[in-house]
């Protein structure tokens, strides 16, 4: 994992704290976490390309429902990510562009099963020039 993307263990659901000194750097980061719990990225290659638009109310359901994009890809088309281009970000739009693969059974090790990214202890927040985002998800 990243080393500016922590694990976050909670009792029955799994979390991550991401630091980043742009929001652009939490953004990527909590996809590429997002990834790294489901699967070793390693193992990922970039032979296909996605693209993300996300539109939102508020920074914080931006981020949630970014990272629930990235799920349903992954739980409706088997598409895993390893990089992540960022065209567009601002406090309600990304634009973005996802590098993977189809997730393969037989070369992929599986990891967590995560159902959806939470608003539960949702946090987005810039202290002392680093932006720090906490995030749950459902298992």
């Amino acid at each position: 994992m990243h080393k500016d993307i922590e694990i976050v263990d909670t009792s029955s659901d799994i979390g991550l704290r991401i630091y980043g000194k742009t929001l652009e750097d939490v953004f990527c980061r909590g996809a590429i976490g997002l990834y790294s719990l489901i699967t070793d990225l390693s193992k990922i290659d970039s032979k296909k390309n996605i693209k993300i638009n996300i539109y939102s109310e508020s920074l914080d359901s931006l981020y949630v429902n970014w990272l629930n994009e990235l799920i349903f890809q992954f739980d409706t088309y088997g598409f895993i990510g390893c990089n992540v281009d960022l065209d567009v970000l601002t406090k309600n739009k990304v634009e973005a562009i996802v590098k993977g693969e189809n997730f393969d059974p037989t070369r992929h090790e599986k990891g967590l099963l995560l159902k959806a990214a939470t608003y539960h202890k949702f946090k987005i927040e810039k202290k002392a020039g680093v932006w720090e985002v906490e995030v749950i998800f459902d298992i």
